[in-house]
């Protein structure tokens, strides 16, 4: 059976690394900032838009900006721990790639809600920013979706070789 080529598995790994750098450090600027990043006008638009769309105070928009912060992080430690899983499995085993396929699925989630906002503000560098970030996560799922699909093809594949007595044939309804 043929195995996932070694392409494949690099694009997930850049992608979990791309997510560990960015998004790690992004998370680590908005949580040691004393208004959780609420400073940087260009970072932040979407904080503003969504406090504006849930009529936040100003204590609701630095609440808001520090659960952006704590979620980015938690993607950027969950694709830490997926890249250093790859390393393990490059040793011996097998990786999970389910750990990575729940972190994308925040990324996704924080990548949408961050896009509503500057759909509806009309700034298309955001929106791009986001759809970058969508496209990377959706590459990656997918990529997962593969593996998955030739590890389970791996482990129903039959016997290659089996003594089989003269004569005798085996009993292969579908084939």
């Amino acid at each position: 059976m043929r195995k996932v080529s070694g392409a494949t598995v690099a694009m997930i790994l850049g992608v979990a690394l791309y997510f560990t750098l960015f998004w790690g450090f992004d998370a680590l600027r908005m949580l040691t900032s004393p208004t959780y990043g609420l400073e940087d006008v260009w970072r932040s638009q979407f904080v503003f838009g969504l406090g504006r769309v849930l009529g936040l105070e100003p204590m609701g928009l630095i609440k808001l900006a520090a659960f952006f912060g704590v979620l980015k992080l938690a993607v950027a430690a969950i694709c830490a721990v997926h890249i250093a899983d790859r390393f393990r499995a490059l040793a011996g085993g097998k990786a999970n790639s389910e750990v990575l396929e729940g972190g994308l699925i925040l990324v996704v989630l924080v990548c949408i809600a961050s896009a509503g906002p500057a759909v509806w503000s009309q700034n298309v560098d955001v929106v791009r920013e986001n759809a970058i970030q969508l496209f990377l996560a959706a590459l990656a799922v997918g990529l997962c979706m593969v593996e998955r699909n030739y590890a389970r093809t791996e482990e129903t594949a039959e016997p290659a070789t089996v003594a089989v007595a003269s004569g005798a044939s085996w009993f292969r309804p579908w084939r």
